[in-house]
């Protein structure tokens, strides 16, 4: 049996604008609370919410913006993130998400790149000056949250204009740039279409069974996908309320607004669940009301799946697995599979996309149980890189598929397990060691709260294995010989790390991935391996 699967649904695909799907929710459930910008003390229902989103779309359509103009947005998770997102899409005109941990040089390059014509920024966040990084680049249309360059953006009147120019949108139109990180080179920009985005936010909240009485917490990044598609976008297509409990996560500040505002849903990557179990309080905070919510976006470690359905009341908790190109979602676990299912997979292909597993080398399907390539096919593919062709072309093939580049098996009922990435893949003295195993195995150390697996230069056998991990509060930092100690006999030889290094977290990025490429750079330093860095192979 063959590595393919598609999945059908009764519910069919919304065929319309992001724009008209919110104001079909707003004509239903006008009354009840849309959002909740807990650190700013505000709230709105989805009447007020829809009035401030109108307010903001007359004030684009009077500072010119056209149908597909680029507009950024540079801001940590707040209110006006919310708002300018649904009325840049009223509008039509192509958000562009900006990275809140950008420097000068990228900025720039977003700037120049996606063709910007107005960007509505903070002025600053934490060390980051935004307004003297936009200044040094000689960007001028510039619109300052809380400032009157913002104020000034949000006019009052009819909706004849806003109405007019809803009748020239479709919902293939492009209405996102979401930049991807990348390992190399400068980031590519992920260009999502109505379609794209808002059937994925949708699905994702049929699967988790939202309804108006659901309150969705995002600590999660609004300018990545994680927030604004499986987030906003999965609540506002269900009626259900927007909980945004801090401007960048804080563990407490998430699970004080889980408490207060009675939570539902809760949203995290998977390090965010660990330094919330990691609380010295953890106890005494009432999480009675959540019932489900989304790991994703890094690898979820079984343990720690196991512990928050287990200690945070979330019974009904879905892992998902995606990428931005795909908008994000391709596959997730459903609430009525069992806790195995739950925990030690990825889940099943999304309703209307389909999933195979292929041979990077050969490109054809591999047998159920095999690892290789996962790639996804449907209505979720990105319309491509903007304005890199190339490319497009070399992550979507002829046929449509996204490769995605993650390693991946198949079981008989279709359930994925992602087993690394293709360029994660640690080959010592001819052997393959996916790094995602010894991490799982890992995880079973009382010890352990997180660990990351890479592979280092060895001029034996090619590459060695190196575990970073970070202790549980209280314990004492293992040795290497520890860590041998307690694989041995229980891990095949060539998969027990030869190197340990503890440390209090690992480098990350916004969206909470794990920068193995930066650790790899960090571990020839750390471990003196200059010599072998730079033995060349064929």
């Amino acid at each position: 049996m063959l590595s393919y699967a598609s999945a059908t649904s009764t519910a069919p695909l919304l065929g319309e604008t992001i724009g008209a799907n919110f104001e079909r929710a707003v004509a239903r459930f006008g009354d009840r609370e849309a959002l909740v910008d807990v650190a700013a003390g505000r709230r709105w229902t989805y009447a007020e919410l829809d009035a401030d989103v109108n307010r903001l779309a007359r004030g684009l359509l009077a500072r010119g913006i056209a149908k597909g103009d680029r507009v950024g947005i540079w801001a940590p998770n707040c209110a006006e993130w919310v708002i300018t997102q649904y009325a840049t899409a009223k509008v039509g005109a192509v958000l562009v998400n900006v990275n809140p941990a950008y420097r000068t040089h990228e900025l720039e390059y977003v700037v120049k790149q996606s063709g910007l014509t107005l960007l509505i920024s903070a002025v600053a966040f934490k060390s980051s000056d935004y307004r003297g990084m936009i200044e040094s680049i000689g960007f001028a249309d510039v619109a300052y949250i809380s400032e009157a360059s913002f104020e000034d953006l949000l006019l009052d009147g009819d909706l004849t204009g806003i109405a007019a120019r809803a009748a020239e949108l479709a919902f293939d139109d492009p209405i996102n740039i979401q930049y991807t990180s990348g390992t190399t080179g400068f980031p590519k920009g992920a260009t999502l279409s109505h379609h794209n985005i808002l059937n994925n936010g949708y699905f994702v909240g049929e699967l988790i069974n939202y309804t108006e009485q659901d309150r969705v917490c995002l600590p999660v990044p609004l300018y990545h996908c994680f927030g604004m598609v499986m987030g906003n976008l999965g609540a506002t297509s269900h009626g259900a309320c927007i909980v945004l409990p801090s401007p960048a996560f804080d563990p407490a500040r998430t699970l004080a607004a889980v408490a207060a505002e009675r939570v539902t849903s809760l949203y995290g990557v998977p390090t965010m669940f660990i330094a919330e179990l990691g609380l010295p309080d953890f106890a005494g905070y009432d999480l009675s009301t959540l019932r489900t919510g989304i790991m994703a976006g890094s690898p979820c470690p079984v343990e720690v799946m196991k512990r928050v359905v287990a200690e945070m009341n979330m019974a009904e908790l879905a892992i998902c697995y995606g990428m931005t190109e795909t908008s994000p979602v391709s596959t997730m676990t459903r609430p009525d599979d069992n806790l195995a299912r739950r925990t030690e997979t990825v889940g099943r292909s999304m309703p209307h996309l389909e999933s195979k597993v292929v041979d990077p080398a050969t490109g054809l399907v591999v047998e159920r149980g095999e690892p290789g390539e996962l790639c996804t096919r449907g209505y979720s593919v990105m319309l491509g890189y903007w304005e890199q062709p190339d490319a497009t072309a070399e992550a979507i093939d002829a046929a449509r598929w996204m490769h995605t580049g993650d390693l991946a098996t198949m079981d008989a009922d279709g359930y994925v397990n992602i087993v690394g990435r293709i360029k994660d893949l640690v080959i010592r003295g001819g052997e393959n060691v996916y790094p995602r195993e010894v991490e799982e195995f890992l995880y079973g150390h009382p010890d352990i709260a997180d660990v990351q697996v890479i592979g280092v230069p060895d001029a034996k056998y090619g590459e060695e294995l190196m575990a970073w991990i970070v202790m549980r509060p209280g314990t004492t930092a293992l040795t290497a010989a520890a860590v041998r100690e307690y694989c041995a006999g229980r891990l095949t030889h060539y998969k027990i790390p030869r190197y340990v290094h503890v440390v209090d977290g690992f480098p990350m990025t916004v969206t909470g991935k794990v920068r193995k490429v930066e650790m790899r750079e960090k571990a020839v330093d750390i471990l003196g391996l200059a010599d072998a860095a730079s033995i060349r192979n064929a």
